[in-house]
């Protein structure tokens, strides 16, 4: 009977094992979200997750989990277990940006997370209203210069990657542009269209209709190399800002204790997904950029972008809302 017993205790062990990497997924999948349906955030997490799910031939659902920014999302990705059936759409605002802002986070962007791959990055860029008299960049922080405190610039919120862009500009020019927050990407932007603030620092996707109908005047990007879609406009580096760089990323996450070799096998399947001319193409149309950056790669993003936005927001003073 002992024998018998001790088999038992071994065959059970065995069974609560996690399957091997190759084998896995053998069930459904949960992908959080941790913002509302029809953001960015969403949309690349659907579309990767349709073409995962046809490799993997396992269905992957999306569980929209939004709130304070991105942090009850990205804080139950944290905490779920770690076996790779629960993973996190994760994002620069949640990860990167707010750690800056609050003190008492139930999560630890460094610690209790293990970075898979980098989906994609929305780029930014600086769009003025027609009556500004600024050009391009260089002309910008002169005019911010002869009149301090008197240019705005809207954002979709106290903290927001927008908000943040604004200050970092502010900084690296020293000048001094007022912030004004409203509660979304798409009154950010109409506020500038109706002259309620001089200028606005968001996603292409919200700004090129105006631009296109000449209700907003675009000078650059706020990205490192100009944009292959967009070659006219200039970076803000190349503008005589060097090293200035504002993207907003995205990228699966997931729980820290996960074990490398399933890191390593959805990052190798979420490859084979992101090189595919097709996957490139769609999101090219959405105005963002593939990455399909390695865990490592991630990781050093993550930490970069953690002690560049909380020297920003120090020097700003910005305040979470």
């Amino acid at each position: 009977m002992a024998r018998y017993g001790l088999w038992m205790v071994v065959a059970g062990l065995f069974a609560s094992a996690p399957a091997p990497a190759q084998n896995y997924p053998v069930k459904t999948v949960r992908l959080i979200v941790p913002f509302p349906p029809g953001g960015s955030t969403e949309t690349l997490a659907r579309m990767l997750s349709v073409r995962l799910a046809q490799v993997w031939g396992q269905q992957i659902i999306i569980d929209n989990r939004p709130g304070a920014g991105g942090v009850i999302g990205t804080e139950l990705g944290a905490k779920a277990v770690a076996d790779g059936y629960t993973l996190l759409m994760g994002s620069g605002a949640p990860l990167t940006i707010v750690p800056g802002l609050q003190t008492k986070l139930a999560y630890d962007p460094l610690k209790d997370f293990a970075p898979i791959v980098m989906v994609a990055a929305v780029p930014n860029v600086i769009a003025l209203h027609p009556s500004v008299p600024a050009r391009d960049v260089k002309s910008l922080i002169a005019l911010a210069r002869a009149r301090p405190d008197q240019l705005t610039f809207s954002s979709n919120g106290t903290g927001a990657p927008g908000h943040l862009a604004g200050e970092l500009l502010n900084t690296m020019a020293q000048v001094r542009m007022l912030h004004v927050p409203y509660k979304g990407a798409a009154p950010a932007t109409l506020a500038v269209v109706s002259g309620e603030t001089s200028l606005t620092i968001t996603t292409t996707t919200a700004v090129l209709p105006h631009a296109r109908a000449g209700r907003l005047r675009v000078i650059a990007v706020t990205t490192l190399q100009r944009l292959a879609q967009f070659p006219e406009y200039p970076t803000v580096a190349e503008s005589g800002l060097a090293g200035y760089e504002a993207i907003s990323w995205f990228g699966l996450v997931a729980p820290a204790a996960i074990a490398p070799e399933l890191v390593r096998k959805i990052y190798a399947d979420a490859l084979q997904v992101l090189n595919t001319t097709d996957m490139r193409a769609r999101i090219a149309d959405l105005g963002a950029t593939t990455l399909a950056s390695t865990p490592e790669q991630f990781r050093a993003q993550i930490r970069n972008d953690l002690a560049k936005w909380a020297r920003v927001i120090k020097r700003s003073g910005a305040k979470a809302d």
